[in-house]
């Protein structure tokens, strides 16, 4: 699973919604011939991601080139079961990636059109949010 080595600041906070505003960076298919963009906003977490490139490897068999174009390094904290309120934030949980619409997730090449497409729509069952297949 994808989590970072070191981070500036163990905590974060939650942030605003991401769901409404439209990804401006990540949005264009760079290394392969087609990629897997984001329709919707939502937090995705390292074991959806792995679940998706492990999909994609699996249809492939192990032939082309994966790019995975998203890393979560957002930490997500989580008070235990039957705490009552006060004593502060609870730990890091897991680590997560706001996704934003338009952010392309994936990226697939060295294998054939049919092939690629499929791969990705199966990536795209395993991911929180709406997705699409696009070309270079």
């Amino acid at each position: 699973m994808l989590l970072p080595k070191k981070v500036k600041h163990r905590k974060w906070q939650k942030g605003r919604s991401i769901d409404r505003k439209v990804e401006t960076r990540g949005i264009f298919v760079n290394f392969g011939s087609h990629g897997l963009q984001a329709l919707s906003g939502a937090w995705i977490n390292s074991r959806q991601i792995e679940a998706a490139r492990k999909a994609i490897t699996f249809f492939t068999k192990k032939g082309g080139k994966i790019w995975i174009r998203i890393f979560p390094d957002k930490p997500i904290t989580k008070r235990p079961p039957e705490v009552t309120m006060g004593g502060g934030k609870g730990s890091v949980d897991h680590y997560v990636f706001p996704v934003k619409p338009g952010r392309i997730l994936f990226e697939i090449d060295g294998i054939d059109k049919a092939s690629a497409k499929e791969a990705l729509r199966r990536a795209g069952h395993k991911l929180p949010v709406k997705t699409r297949i696009v070309e270079k």
